[in-house]
């Protein structure tokens, strides 16, 4: 079955602009600016005339996948509204039975941070983990054993932060009993409302 006409709607907060060509989303805030492309999806973006600062994204004959993908659509706009208004912020807690995990955070020359993981399980080998662009990596200065991950970017924080947790994984050990790694403890936002 095929549906004629879909439609979500998007407001935009004070202080945030939005740009939008050819399917792809700029998004300009106080704390920076993201994009995304959307080209993939054929919707299209306009405004109401009724209703100032909102977006409306619209679909014509559409099926049930693509209809359903105009909510995904409007939650990846709202990421990067959140983004450039408070920012991400994901913690990390390092988990160990006996042998302490070592983590040394380097910034590179090229800008991008690395974060190195010694010592995991009592192993030699050094696990090195670049992130993504926008990233910034900190030990906790109040908290023992956790570190913290903060950017605009959603996309870029969450996936540094599961690049690290899957670089500790315990192989050929039973899960269950090996519970060592670093893990994501906490998500939210750098400025708290």
């Amino acid at each position: 079955m095929r549906y004629i006409q879909s439609e979500e709607l998007l407001e935009i907060p004070e202080g945030v602009k939005i740009a939008i060509k050819r399917r792809i989303v700029t998004v300009e805030g106080p704390r920076g600016k993201l994009s995304k492309d959307l080209s993939h999806l054929s919707v299209s973006f306009s405004k109401v005339p009724s209703l100032p600062n909102t977006i409306k994204i619209e679909l014509f004959h559409g099926v049930r996948k693509s209809v359903a993908a105009l909510r995904t659509v409007r939650t990846l706009i709202n990421n990067l509204i959140i983004g450039v208004t408070k920012g991400y912020l994901y913690k990390m807690r390092y988990v160990y039975a006996h042998f302490p995990i070592n983590v040394n955070v380097e910034k590179k020359d090229d800008g991008i941070t690395e974060v190195e993981i010694r010592n995991f399980i009592g192993e030699k080998i050094t696990r090195r983990v670049r992130m993504h662009e926008g990233v910034e990596v900190a030990m906790s200065a109040n908290v023992k054993d956790q570190l913290e991950l903060s950017g605009n970017s959603l996309d870029n924080v969450s996936q540094s932060a599961a690049s690290i947790q899957q670089i500790c994984k315990v192989r050929n050990k039973d899960i269950r009993k090996f519970l060592d790694g670093l893990y994501v403890s906490e998500r939210g936002n750098i400025v708290q409302d």
